[in-house]
């Protein structure tokens, strides 16, 4: 007899968390900001918005700009993140991960500050669409850590909350979740520190992709 799964769903961010992503946006918002001529934030202040939506993630580094000069800001933001968009790989073994799972008849779901038309890319880019039954992006609904997108996913696929895993780099992947009432699992090799995410009270922090992968596959069964 097939034993049942310990969650009926896994939901995965996507920047920093199945694609390698990080370096690329953080360098995009450092040098659109130096573009645009006004003050470029620590390294570390702009991976920390990673996974918000753009709109969110470019004031929390630029706070006290005009209306013309956000507009610049997210002009070149594109412009630079763009250029390398589509060079942009999943971390080693993610996709293996990703067939696994798919495999022993687990649905996968993705959440993402990206745009719709940015997930689309993304996906064309990596070939890994196919792994996932459907998505949210942060121009669809509330963007992180707001619990819509999580909520919006289970109402689709008609399943609660406390039967999903969320997998994420950041804290707003954690925050989100646990405001749906689902359970959340960091990994510490994007965006956030390990001590941060930790901070947040998540299931467990992962420092791989194959630590994440084992853990995973041991916790499927009840």
């Amino acid at each position: 007899m097939t034993q049942p799964l310990a969650y009926e769903l896994v939901i995965f961010d996507w920047d920093g968390t199945i694609v390698d992503s990080t370096p690329t946006i953080t360098q995009a918002i450092l040098s659109a900001c130096e573009d645009i001529g006004i003050a470029v934030p620590a390294r570390e202040d702009a991976s920390y918005v990673i996974g918000l939506g753009l709109q969110d993630a470019l004031s929390r580094v630029a706070p006290n700009i005009t209306v013309a000069q956000q507009a610049q800001l997210t002009e070149r933001f594109r412009f630079h993140y763009l250029a390398r968009d589509q060079m942009l790989q999943p971390f080693d073994g993610i996709t293996k991960m990703l067939s696994d799972l798919k495999t022993q008849g687990l649905p996968l779901a993705v959440a993402t500050g990206k745009s719709r038309a940015g997930l689309e890319r993304a996906w064309d880019a990596t070939g890994t669409r196919q792994y996932f039954e459907t998505s949210r992006c942060a121009d669809e609904t509330d963007p992180k850590p707001a619990p819509t997108m999580v909520l919006e996913i289970c109402e689709e696929l008609a399943i609660s909350p406390d039967n999903v895993l969320v997998i994420g780099d950041t804290t707003h992947d954690i925050f989100m979740a646990q405001s749906a009432g689902a359970d959340a699992m960091a990994v510490g090799y994007g965006a956030h520190r390990k001590e941060d995410l930790l901070r947040a009270n998540p299931l467990g922090c992962m420092h791989s992709v194959n630590e994440l992968h084992n853990w995973i596959t041991t916790w499927l069964v009840k």
